[in-house]
């Protein structure tokens, strides 16, 4: 299997039209290049979120707590359809998806000087918050359930502890 640094993602125009390809890691060097992407947030039946510490060898934001579960979908796959697989692929999941919203970010990597330029589909489902998990130690480190409000005071308190996308992730989740 190729790295996952050589798969392609779609480019995308500043309204989300495809207008062509390129690998994950030409899309994401300086200065980055807008590509579709999703952010997936699973709720318990109590409103809490399930977030993930990303590995800390992820190329882009290691060792940064996140929403659930992110990723790019390939050019011309269904968004929720490319969702749904990276659930079962990093915590072995499954969970019905709705998309609530979107939005673009740009954000640069101090670690790496790598780019995120992301038009990003936020999708949310929901997950008993006793479900199985099983964390693809490549690309988590850790999970835990935290309530909603704790994490936005928390990304706001602390932005580096986070991913830069989260705030957005959460304020596109609280506004649908």
């Amino acid at each position: 299997m190729r790295s996952r640094e050589q798969l392609p993602v779609e480019l995308v125009d500043p309204e989300g039209r495809a207008c062509g390809t390129a690998t994950v890691q030409e899309a994401h060097r300086p200065p980055g290049r807008l590509h579709r992407a999703f952010s997936i947030i699973l709720l318990d039946p109590d409103g809490r979120i399930l977030l993930q510490r990303r590995a800390a060898t992820k190329t882009r934001f290691p060792g940064r707590w996140a929403n659930t579960c992110c990723g790019h979908p390939g050019p011309g796959e269904p968004v929720v359809e490319a969702a749904r697989r990276r659930l079962r692929e990093e915590l072995g999941v499954e969970a019905a998806l709705a998309e609530v919203g979107r939005y673009s970010y740009q954000a640069e990597d101090p670690a790496s000087g790598l780019v995120e330029c992301e038009f990003d589909h936020v999708l949310r489902g929901a997950l008993a918050a006793d479900a199985p998990l099983h964390p693809d130690p490549a690309e988590i480190d850790e999970v835990r359930w935290a309530e909603l409000d704790a994490v936005r005071r928390a990304v706001r308190a602390a932005p580096h502890a986070y991913a830069p996308w989260l705030a957005g992730v959460l304020a596109t989740l609280v506004d649908a």
